[in-house]
């Protein structure tokens, strides 16, 4: 019996949010670009197809269609919004632009028992233009809206199911129990994708990748490349050369701490560079934070690529590259979706790469990263630091990097986040309440100054601003709704205690429509 599922895109920037909650049912799952080549998505073998959301209209030219081997393959479909529509257009059903679009919440109502839906009334999130007219031979109505005749379709002899909303997304509560229904229930799918199931073909993966070689592994501290790092330590052994790299742009006391969790906890080999000056050298006068990056991004390599060279012949260079980073920057598997920033270690890699990429993480989610951490032994302190990205500070500080600026932030930061850990504020474990720990914070350097007074004389000095998110899975996230005081304190001491700073202010919005970071 196959334990997977695929999962085709159709463009939607929820789709990885469907791969999310197919995981968190310890189903293993892929996600495809919807013209995938046949032999690439049967090649899993999957129980059944998941056939995402999308921005297209399915009866306009050139727009997605189903593959016809997944209509021949027998096993069970299920469409989500655009899919549902392209399921519909597929096999014989009519799909045109609906009288009112509905985007937000809606209420829909089964009005058919049948094995996908609950019976009864229930919440989802709609996200549509176009709506079912007909539907196909062989199918009915399971549910309806108010501005939805159609809100689910199914064809329950052929396993055939379609919802207009998006389960996946958490405002439609009972969006993971319709999931489950139709990956375990419907499609049969065991539900054994457990952390320990992916360290062990993690292992085998790395393994059969690197053979008998050597490999370098790029590590920053956090807990994506320190759980990339201590997977392929246990594949190889002391075959694994840690890499850490202090680019000054790192946070208060970070690179003693990376050196006293990978040397004394880990009992890794870990050799620290010291970068600081190369990387403000190349970042003089660079304030597109695009430009930042790939300009960190390359220097990354170019440090490594010497590190190497004086090591002796390493071809294997070990990333903590996740999904997020791969969606993201729409890397080439993810090639329909929009990019929305470009990270360091995807888009930001120089074509002539003289590594070959060991990604252990590529397609696991912070969640499941951490997950994994927690099995293979990490600290505590270290599978659940804050997140960090890969440029560090760069994509924080706005503007020119100037070591000068770069102190600034770094206390301003320190300040922050020490004053949330004493008021308990701090995420620690998978499963708290996301509207009670902040998951999480940091502070941002703005390229702007503003007008202040500081003993009865005029200043005019730089601002900062705080940013603090609650969050699940870090696809969407909310701003954290902190005590009053607690800002007021952090805001005095700010400005009491680190030169050039004469302003505070606190980042009130969600993602989307921001992003978490500012660059």
């Amino acid at each position: 019996m196959s334990t997977s599922i695929a999962i085709l895109d159709f463009g939607s920037q929820y789709t990885q949010l469907i791969a999310r909650r197919v995981r968190e049912l310890q189903v293993y799952c892929e996600l495809f670009p919807w013209d995938a080549p046949a032999e690439e998505v049967m090649a899993l073998q999957p129980a059944g197809f998941i056939l995402s959301g999308g921005p297209a209209s399915v009866y306009a030219p050139g727009a997605p269609q189903i593959p016809a081997y997944v209509l021949a393959s027998g096993r069970p479909i299920l469409g989500i919004c655009y899919g549902m529509q392209a399921l519909a257009h597929a096999l014989g059903g009519n799909v045109a632009p609906a009288p009112e679009r509905e985007y937000g919440p809606a209420e829909i109502e089964t009005v058919l028992p049948n094995p996908l839906l609950p019976p009864g009334r229930q919440r989802v999130w709609m996200s549509h233009g176009d709506r079912i007219e007909t539907l196909p031979p062989g199918f009915n109505t399971l549910a309806r809206s108010s501005n939805s005749p159609i809100a689910a379709m199914g064809d329950l002899d052929r396993r055939y199911y379609g919802v207009q909303f998006h389960p996946e997304v958490h405002h439609t509560p009972g969006g993971k129990e319709i999931l489950r229904r139709f990956v375990v229930d419907i499609c049969g799918a065991t539900p054994d994708w457990t952390p320990e199931s992916i360290i062990t073909q993690a292992v085998e993966r790395i393994r059969a990748q690197v053979g008998h070689e050597r490999a370098l592994a790029a590590v920053s501290g956090g807990v994506d490349s320190s759980v990339a790092a201590a997977l392929v330590q246990r594949a190889i052994g002391d075959r694994l050369i840690a890499v850490f790299v202090d680019t000054g742009l790192l946070r208060q006391g970070e690179r003693e701490q990376v050196e006293a969790a990978f040397r004394h906890t880990l009992g890794a080999n870990l050799i620290v560079v010291e970068a600081a000056e190369t990387f403000l050298k190349a970042l003089k006068g660079i304030t597109d934070p695009e430009e930042k990056r790939r300009i960190i991004g390359e220097t990354f390599i170019r440090v490594f690529e010497q590190e190497a060279r004086r090591l002796g012949t390493i071809r294997f260079l070990v990333q903590g590259t996740i999904y997020p980073d791969v969606v993201e920057s729409r890397a080439p598997d993810r090639a329909h979706a929009q990019r929305i920033k470009t990270h360091h270690n995807v888009g930001g890699l120089p074509p002539d790469l003289s590594f070959e990429l060991v990604e252990p993480l590529r397609y696991l989610f912070k969640d499941e990263v951490r997950r994994v951490g927690e099995a293979l032994g990490l600290p505590p302190a270290l599978v659940w630091r804050q997140p960090f990205p890969g440029p560090g500070l760069a994509v924080r500080c706005l503007g020119e990097i100037t070591a000068e600026r770069l102190s600034r932030l770094r206390a301003a930061d320190a300040i922050f986040t020490t004053e949330l850990e004493r008021a308990g504020l701090l995420q620690q474990r998978l499963g708290e309440d996301e509207s009670a720990a902040v998951a999480q914070a940091f502070a941002v350097l703005l390229p702007v100054q503003s007008v202040g007074v500081m003993g009865d004389q005029r200043t005019y000095q730089d601002v900062v601003a705080l940013r603090a998110v609650t969050t699940q899975d870090f696809m969407t996230a909310h701003w954290a709704r902190l005590p009053a005081d607690l800002l007021e304190r952090v805001a005095n001491r700010i400005v009491n205690e680190v030169d050039g700073i004469n302003r505070v202010v606190y980042d009130i919005t969600s993602k989307p429509p921001a992003t978490i970071e500012w660059e």
